[in-house]
């Protein structure tokens, strides 16, 4: 009984200390595990902490960011509409109060008549950029030759800024090349691009346009200019809405900062793409506009 009692008393002890060291094993497995936990919980909370900062840091900047384009928009669209306007009454009230040679007449109607246009434009830039966010604006599609296109919109350029046609040089391409879409809108961004490569030209403007054929159904139209240029890492913000390019030169030159955009918009609305290139600042730009041919 004696080595019984003993048996199972160095038996229970056995367990005893087996399930303690199996309970201290477990229980520091645990607390371990406890302080895994606990760090990596900390470094994930941390880490959504310091992402939640840096997202809210870039969302603010770019807020900032298109307060200030916003503000520049309604900065240059007030001025686009206020000097026509100004102009128009200063030469009206001239033409009220004095007598006129039918020479000088003309020549005060003719420059209240491009003040009506220069007005007239800006109101269709803002509109059509507002038509273009549109997803499922309908377009009046039908064939459109692309050489004849393009040239009508060069002699309007030309007339518009009463410019020779050394000033924009036209290329047409040795056969006909056709494209489905809206006129009216394709029109309005060549003369966008036009318009633009002009405006920021040096001095007297010396654009060359011309059209080509790439990949066999696709139709090229190049607009070069050699004006101020553009850096490289600004190439793909020009296209952005309300966007100027941040040189002096560019600063001087008024508009809307619409008229990429509208570009883009419209191009891409006709299954194209739009592309800017420059070697830099003072080096000119050249637009390429791809457009599907039929």
């Amino acid at each position: 009984m004696r080595r019984r009692g003993t048996a199972i008393f160095f038996l229970i002890l056995g367990i005893s200390l087996s399930t303690l060291a199996i309970a201290l094993n477990i229980g520091w497995i645990l607390l371990n595990l406890r302080q895994v936990a606990l760090l990596v919980f900390g470094v994930i909370f941390f880490s959504l902490i310091i992402t939640g900062l840096i997202l809210n840091t870039i969302f603010l900047v770019r807020e900032i960011r298109r307060n200030e384009q916003h503000d520049a928009f309604i900065n240059a669209v007030t001025h686009e509409l206020k000097t026509p306007i100004a102009s128009i009454k200063l030469y009206l009230e001239t033409l009220k109060s004095r007598e006129l040679e039918r020479q000088k007449q003309i020549e005060f109607y003719d420059i209240m008549l491009d003040d009506n246009e220069r007005l007239l434009g800006t109101v269709e830039q803002v509109l059509l950029a507002s038509s273009t966010r549109e997803k499922n604006r309908s377009l009046n599609v039908s064939e459109v030759d692309l050489a004849e296109l393009v040239s009508e919109t060069v002699k309007l350029i030309r007339s518009r800024k009463h410019l020779d046609e050394t000033s924009i040089r036209f290329s047409k391409p040795q056969k006909r090349l056709k494209v489905v879409g809206d006129r009216t809108e394709l029109q309005t961004a060549f003369a966008n691009l036009l318009d633009n490569a002009v405006k920021y030209s040096n001095g007297k403007p010396k654009v060359v346009v011309r059209i080509t054929r790439s990949g066999g159904d696709q139709g090229m139209v190049f607009v070069r200019d050699h004006g101020i240029g553009i850096a490289k890492t600004e190439l793909k913000r020009v296209f952005r809405r309300f966007y100027r390019v941040p040189n002096r030169s560019a600063a001087a030159a008024k508009g809307t900062g619409l008229g990429l955009a509208i570009v883009r918009s419209v191009i891409e609305k006709h299954g194209g793409r739009v592309r800017a290139k420059s070697k830099g600042e003072g080096k000119g730009t050249t637009f390429m506009v791809q457009l599907p041919t039929v």
